[in-house]
């Protein structure tokens, strides 16, 4: 039997942030909410010796030909070995011979194109129509992939950036003014950033609140996806109660990894609140933003039914284009 092993230089050619790109992972929200996505729980695992943790992310839609198994790991003192702290790879199953088709060792790069995409897709529907200024809190992977996926739902001017490091600061702004030729500019605080910005993006790994609730204005749109973990956060839990529209891609892992964890922990949002998923939005259940006015926050946690969108997309252009090595086992 045939598997295609692909690369993350060769996976790089096949998928982007584009509009196909953008496609695939708001219509595996739209089946998640359509009850078409098997999704089971994220397996995760820590390897406290060592200051790493792995999960394990998947997701079954039916009516695709296969399903993708991700394995995604953090081990936080590579840095000091110069290697990167994060990696990730996914296998691809047959949907119908559980049987591996192809093993695509990205790198993590498949897991940072789809967050950034679901961070698209939410601006999409929950940010208002006119965006002068963008405001990003981090200089790290995703600040860069949510951004450029931002590009393609939203035109902005102004892009302004709160980071620690000073040359991860500087590196960031000027990738950005070339490679969006928008005008990029440090912000003093992140109070500024958020208080001169339409839409406001954050991707830390904090595990304490980096936005008040007092800094919201009208109009505001906030994705937050750096919580992806039980204890991570960045912002106070009186931002999601003063949301007009609170969304998050899985109420359930919200409710234990994502932002929803402290507004539930501090009595503020009750488990079976009825948030409204991300994928009631793309499938025209619920209208999403309704208002120029309004303040929405959008909770990311990211998903199996991403995973599987990407590498499906992925492994379909491959073949198109006769990449890969292909092995018998």
């Amino acid at each position: 039997m045939p598997v295609l092993i692909l690369t993350e230089s060769e996976l790089r050619q096949c998928v982007d942030s584009n509009r196909e790109a953008l496609a695939a992972v708001e219509n595996a929200f739209t089946a998640l909410a359509h009850g078409k996505v098997e999704m089971p729980p994220i397996m995760h695992l820590e390897v406290s010796d060592h200051n790493g943790d792995v999960d394990i992310k998947s997701a079954y839609v039916r009516g695709l030909e296969h399903f993708a198994v991700k394995l995604g790991s953090g081990f936080f003192d590579n840095v000091k070995r110069g290697l990167p702290s994060s990696s990730a790879m996914m296998v691809l199953l047959s949907a119908e011979t559980g049987i591996c088709t192809a093993v695509l060792l990205d790198n993590g790069y498949l897991t940072d194109l789809r967050t950034g995409l679901a961070g698209a897709v939410a601006a999409k529907h929950l940010a208002p129509e006119s965006v002068s200024t963008v405001g990003v809190v981090g200089t790290g992977a995703q600040a860069r992939y949510q951004v450029r996926s931002l590009k393609l739902v939203r035109e902005f001017d102004r892009l302004l950036v709160f980071g620690r490091n000073p040359g991860r600061l500087s590196a960031y702004i000027e990738a950005m003014r070339k490679h969006l030729g928008v005008d990029t500019q440090r912000a003093q605080s992140i109070r500024e950033l958020v208080t001169e910005s339409d839409l406001v993006v954050t991707t830390t790994p904090s595990t304490q609140a980096l936005i008040r609730a007092a800094w919201l204005h009208p109009g505001l749109h906030i994705t937050a996806m750096g919580s992806d973990l039980g204890g991570k956060q960045e912002l106070e839990p009186q931002v999601l109660v003063g949301a007009d529209l609170l969304v998050c891609d899985r109420q359930s892992q919200c409710a234990t990894m994502g932002e929803l964890q402290h507004a539930i922990a501090a009595g503020l949002i009750s488990r079976e609140a009825g948030v409204v998923e991300l994928g009631l939005i793309t499938s025209g259940q619920h209208p999403g933003r309704s208002s120029a006015d309004q303040i929405t926050v959008c909770d990311l946690t990211g998903t199996g039914v991403q995973d599987t969108a990407i590498a499906v997309l992925a492994f379909t252009r491959a073949q198109a284009l006769g990449l890969g090595t292909k092995i018998e086992i």
